[in-house]
């Protein structure tokens, strides 16, 4: 029996915030049916992809994507029935014609995304692949190093930390599955200090625990303790990693860290405070340490600190090929953010991924504040290869399904599992 596509359907569903998005299911010829969910984000740049919100404020206080899925259900679905299902790129520059926009904002990202992300579930099952192996070809065997948010920050939690996510990485551990255990330890490490301390141990939307800090210093202290705590080296074994999201307390001139009582400061005076605190902490990459529209500012702070650790760019380039060229031709960062729905479909976020491969930069296959308990982002991190994922903290089910579904490819592959450390320990 043929194995082309038979059906394209939508559903609306929730995620890990209780939001509404969508699901979308490919039915094939010979009866299978495969599924994907999108992801949803908070904190999201200016240009990224349009995610389509029905503004119904009867439903969902406005955020119902019933609309997506109609897109799907009746202008989707007719032109791809009878499409052969390993003809990614072809049905990703349908979806992107019968959009016709370039941020995705007329059928909605969350609709087409949902369909590309499906149609290469359908494709992986076509060929008798895992996804990753179907992504990627058979030589695909490297695990990535896991970025656990652990503390919460920003627009993630409500507490007095101006940054958004604090999180380690297990830089000196072997193997995914023991890098897995280095960050989780140090995840109880840190809640029993908490306790100790009296702070709350509530968890913010990524895992993170999400107390009310003294300072953000305060919170990479306890971090570097808790590594100890842990058994474990701060910068040998486990590392700290940073995203402060800054877009998110810049005012179009100044940084404004009041939240924590640290005052208003400029862009250079944000890269001489990261420059201190890569003094004193075990620091190895920096997401975001400026704000998306802060070109000059980053290119001063990847100039200054790019050669100690990761200078990585988000919402500046949205997994955007256009704001990437720029970024490589400028020298802004010297790593990338990769999220899939930033850009709306898998073969443009493969697109952006081969851009700094090209470079030869470093780039973190990410999730979204608001996830699933779909693990496609744990085939999709190992299939390019890069080294790097971020998909939350030690807790959450929608976070541990990434992380349990990496433990399983792991396993499958055997000791054809690679697992390097792309950043150098500090």
């Amino acid at each position: 029996m043929r194995n082309l596509i038979k059906s394209v359907r939508a559903l609306e569903i929730l995620d890990s915030r209780g939001y509404p998005t969508v699901r979308v299911f490919i039915g094939l010829e010979n009866g299978r049916v495969l599924a994907a969910s999108v992801p949803s984000g908070a904190s999201t740049g200016m240009h990224e992809a349009v995610e389509l919100r029905d503004g119904d404020m009867a439903r969902y206080r406005g955020k119902g994507v019933l609309k997506a899925v109609a897109h799907v259900n009746e202008r989707i679905a007719p032109s791809l029935i009878g499409m052969d299902p390993t003809s990614q790129a072809d049905i990703d520059g349908l979806l992107r014609a019968l959009d016709g926009t370039p941020t995705k904002a007329n059928l909605g990202a969350n609709a087409v995304l949902g369909v590309s992300m499906a149609v290469a579930r359908a494709g992986a099952e076509v060929t008798g692949l895992p996804l990753h192996m179907y992504l990627a070809g058979p030589t695909s065997a490297r695990l990535p190093v896991p970025m656990m948010n652990i503390i919460n920050g920003g627009r993630h939690a409500d507490n007095t930390l101006d940054f958004q996510e604090f999180m380690v990485m297990p830089v000196g551990a072997p193997t995914f599955a023991e890098a897995l255990r280095y960050g989780t330890e140090t995840f109880h490490a840190l809640k029993q200090m908490l306790k100790a301390k009296g702070y709350s141990t509530a968890v913010g939307d990524e895992g993170g625990f999400a107390p009310t800090f003294k300072s953000n210093e305060e919170a990479c202290e306890l971090i570097v303790d808790a590594i100890q705590a842990a058994g474990y080296r701060p910068g040998r074994d486990v590392a700290i990693a940073l995203d402060p999201a800054a877009t998110s307390f810049f005012d179009g001139f100044r940084y404004d860290l009041s939240k924590s009582g640290s005052g208003v400061k400029t862009s250079a005076e944000m890269t001489a405070l990261y420059q201190q605190w890569i003094e004193r902490y075990p620091i190895v990459s920096i997401e975001d340490g400026l704000a998306e529209t802060d070109w000059d500012g980053f290119r001063a702070q990847t100039a200054a600190l790019g050669s100690r650790l990761q200078i990585v760019g988000d919402d500046i380039y949205v997994t955007n090929p256009q704001f990437l060229t720029r970024g490589i031709r400028e020298r802004t960062t010297n790593a990338a953010l990769i999220k899939l729905n930033q850009i709306g479909t898998v073969t443009e976020t493969i697109e952006a991924v081969a851009l700094c491969r090209q470079e030869g930069w470093n780039f973190v296959v990410s999730h979204r504040s608001g996830e699933t308990e779909d693990p496609f982002l744990a085939d999709f991190a190992v299939a390019m290869g890069g080294g790097q994922i971020k998909t939350g903290s030690a807790c959450r089910s929608e976070r541990i399904a990434k992380y349990n579904r990496l433990l399983e490819i792991e396993a499958e592959l055997g000791t054809a599992a690679r697992f390097e450390n792309p950043l150098v320990p500090r």
